[in-house]
């Protein structure tokens, strides 16, 4: 029987609360091709939009979570590939509840932008971590710039910029890249565990933290709005009251 190559795709499923986006494009290490790019502001607007969604995690299909941009499609005219990869970075910087990138193998170059626009980077024992542009020639969008510098301070960030270099987990952990690191075998299911977590915390906590997170600072009078408007709050006094584990419906 003829063997039909898997084409390039993000997939994506729920499961009690938790949307999982998986990177799939195994013939080339998940890199992402222009059509992905594409595709996950729109896939990102559809899970943030359900109400059954309340934690996202992003990984890659396989032993591997991204090697970048699918390097073909980078012979594409103009800047129409980075400017595809940068809306799909904002578009998850931007998804309205906890997202997780899951990190195994290779996380280069675009997988590592994607990973840096997630709120929280779990990664495998093994995990290589690298910023590449200058391997290419390639001047690295200011605000993908701006969010790395954010997230590992501007000397890491020239590190990882300048020269190209790969890391592993051990300076990952330390630059504050990543902020856990399993060892093999084990992603899956911590991932699993916290992400339980996460999915049974305030809805309202969470999206009032990730904005001033993000530096939101203007949306105290809307979150305060948010916060006499809803049940979260008396139900998590009366739950830690009476000893129980609380029933959250903000967002439901």
């Amino acid at each position: 029987m003829e063997r039909t190559e898997q084409q390039p795709q993000l997939e994506h499923s729920v499961t009690d609360g938790v949307a999982t986006v998986v990177i799939s494009n195994p013939a080339k290490r998940n890199a992402m091709t222009a059509a992905m790019w594409r595709a996950l502001p729109g896939l990102l607007a559809e899970l943030a939009a359900d109400r059954d969604v309340r934690v996202l995690v992003l990984t890659g299909a396989g032993t591997t979570f991204c090697a970048g941009a699918d390097i073909a499609s980078l012979r594409e005219p103009g800047d129409e590939q980075q400017a595809l990869a940068v809306r799909a970075e904002e578009a998850l910087a931007a998804f309205p509840k906890p997202a997780l990138a899951a990190v195994r193998g290779y996380c280069v170059g675009g997988g590592s932008q994607l990973a840096a626009a997630c709120d929280l980077r779990f990664a495998e024992e093994g995990a290589l971590f690298g910023v590449t542009p200058a391997k290419l020639g390639i001047v690295y969008p200011a605000s993908s710039t701006r969010r790395l510098v954010s997230l590992v301070g501007p000397s890491a960030a020239k590190y990882l910029l300048f020269s190209g270099e790969l890391i592993d987990t051990d300076r990952a952990l330390r630059t504050g890249l990543v902020d856990e690191v399993l060892p093999a075998g084990q992603l899956g299911k911590r991932v699993a565990e916290f992400t339980r977590i996460l999915a049974s915390r305030s809805q309202l906590t969470q999206a009032a933290a990730k904005e001033f997170a993000a530096g939101r600072t203007d949306r105290d009078a809307h979150w305060a709005d948010q916060a006499r408007g809803s049940d979260d709050t008396a139900e998590g006094i009366a739950a830690f009251l009476e000893r129980r584990a609380p029933r959250f419906t903000y967002g439901v």
